[in-house]
C-alpha cells in the first residue's frame, strides 16, 4: 500500500470523526464520488495484517448503523471483498487476522434480522404464477392451459415463501457460517442497483475464486495466493447467482461470465442441484453475443411478446358488410341511404382493423428498461 492511499484513507477516518451531525447528509452524498477513497479501501480489506484494517472496519460499521441509507450503501460496497477476506483467512487457519472482519460482517447481520423496533424479521417472497402474464412470458406460449375445475379453483392464488424470523449470532462458527454470509449476501443483492461498477466487478471475481481455489481450475484460472477448497453451501451459492446475473446486464458481461462457469463447475462437482437449476437456467437465457450497454447508463433487455389477441385478416366478413352488401343489391331510395351509411360504418371498420393490424405487427418485439 502507497504512502498516498494510507494517507487518503487516514484522512477519512479523522473527517468522520469530527463530523457534526447535522452535515452528515451532505458528507454521506459527496461521499460516493471518491474513487480514490474506495479504491484505498479496497486495499486495506486486502491486506489483512495492515494496521489501517481495524479502524476501517469499526468506521464502516458506524456507517451500517447511522441510519443514513448513503452510508449503509457505502459499506454494502465492500461486502463481496469483506466474505473473501474472511474465508480465505479461515481456510489458512489464521483466525486471528479475522477478528474485525468478522466483528463487521456479525453487526451487519445483527441489525439486519431486526427492524427499528428490535423486533425479529420475517421476509416473505410471493412466487409468481404462470397463468398470468408478465415482461418474461406470456401464458399462451407455454402450450394449452385448459379451464378445468380445478384449475379455476386456483385461479388466483399466489405461493408465498416466507425468510425467518433469524436467530442472533454472537460468533462465527463452522456450523452457522454460511447462514450468516448467505443472509448477508441476499442484503448486498437487495441493493445491488445502488452498487457501483468496481463493488460488482468484486462480486464475480470472489464467486470465481471461492468456487476454484483448491480444485484444478484454479490453475487455469490462474489465481494466486490461498490453494485450500473453500467450502460452500447450496444456499450461498445460489445468492452469488443472483448478483452475477445482474451484472451480466450491467457493463460485466466477461467476469460474469467467468464467475457463471466457474460456478457452474463447483456445483457440478459438490452435486448441488439448486444452484446447477439456477444456473443452467440463466446460461439458457443468456443472448449469444456479449451486451453492448454503457456501464453509466440505462440497461434494456429485448423480450418477444406473443399477442395477447388472436390476428384479424384485412378482408374479414364482418356482420355489418354482409347487411351493407345486401342493401346495396336490393338498392331504392331508402335502401342508398342505409347503403351510404353502411359503407361509412364498413369503411371506420376496415381501417381499424388495418389500424390493429399494424399495431399488432408493430408491438412483436418491446424493449423494457430496467
Amino acid at each position: 500500500m502507497f504512502t498516498s492511499e494510507k494517507g487518503i484513507v487516514e484522512e477519512w477516518l479523522s473527517e468522520f470523526k469530527t463530523l457534526p451531525e447535522a452535515s452528515l447528509p451532505n458528507y454521506a452524498t459527496n461521499l460516493k464520488d471518491k474513487n480514490s477513497l474506495v479504491s484505498s479501501l479496497y486495499k486495506v480489506i486486502q491486506e489483512p495484517q495492515s494496521e489501517l484494517l481495524e479502524p476501517v472496519c469499526h468506521q464502516l460499521f458506524e456507517f451500517y448503523r447511522s441510519g443514513e441509507k448513503q452510508l449503509l450503501q457505502f459499506t454494502l460496497q465492500f461486502l463481496p471483498e469483506l466474505i473473501w477476506c474472511y474465508l480465505a483467512i479461515v481456510v489458512s487457519r489464521n483466525v486471528h487476522s479475522s477478528g474485525c472482519i468478522e466483528a463487521l460482517l456479525l453487526g451487519v447481520y445483527n441489525l439486519e434480522i431486526v427492524d427499528k423496533h428490535g423486533h425479529s424479521k420475517v421476509l416473505s417472497f410471493t412466487i409468481p404464477s404462470l397463468s398470468k402474464p408478465s415482461v418474461y412470458h406470456e401464458p399462451s406460449s407455454i402450450g394449452s392451459m385448459a379451464l378445468t375445475e380445478s384449475a379455476l379453483s386456483q385461479h388466483g392464488l399466489s405461493k408465498v415463501v416466507y425468510s425467518g424470523p433469524h436467530p442472533q449470532r454472537e460468533m462465527l462458527t463452522a456450523q452457522n457460517r454460511f447462514e450468516v454470509l448467505t443472509f448477508l449476501l441476499l442484503c448486498y443483492n437487495a441493493a445491488l442497483t445502488y452498487m457501483p461498477s468496481v463493488s460488482l466487478q468484486s462480486l464475480c471475481q470472489i464467486c470465481s475464486r471461492i468456487c476454484v481455489s483448491g480444485y484444478p481450475r484454479q490453475h487455469v484460472r490462474k489465481y494466486k495466493g490461498i490453494s485450500s477448497r473453500i467450502p460452500v453451501s447450496s444456499g450461498f451459492m445460489v445468492q452469488m447467482l443472483t448478483g452475477i446475473y445482474f451484472a451480466f446486464y450491467n457493463g460485466e458481461w466477461d467476469l460474469a461470465q467467468k464467475a457463471l462457469d466457474d460456478i457452474i463447475y463447483r456445483a457440478q462437482l459438490e452435486l448441488y442441484p439448486e444452484p446447477l437449476l439456477v444456473a443452467n437456467a440463466i446460461k439458457a437465457s443468456l443472448p449469444h453475443g456479449a451486451m453492448k450497454s454503457n456501464k453509466e447508463g440505462t440497461r434494456c433487455i429485448q423480450v418477444e411478446i406473443t399477442p395477447t389477441s388472436s390476428r384479424i385478416s384485412r378482408n374479414a366478413v364482418t356482420s355489418m358488410s354482409i347487411r351493407g352488401h345486401r342493401w346495396k343489391r336490393h338498392g331504392g331510395s331508402k335502401g342508398s341511404r342505409q347503403s351510404r351509411s353502411s359503407s361509412d360504418v364498413d369503411s371506420v371498420s376496415c381501417w381499424n382493423l388495418q389500424s390493429r393490424f399494424k399495431y399488432d405487427h408493430c408491438c412483436q418485439k418491446i424493449t423494457f428498461k430496467i
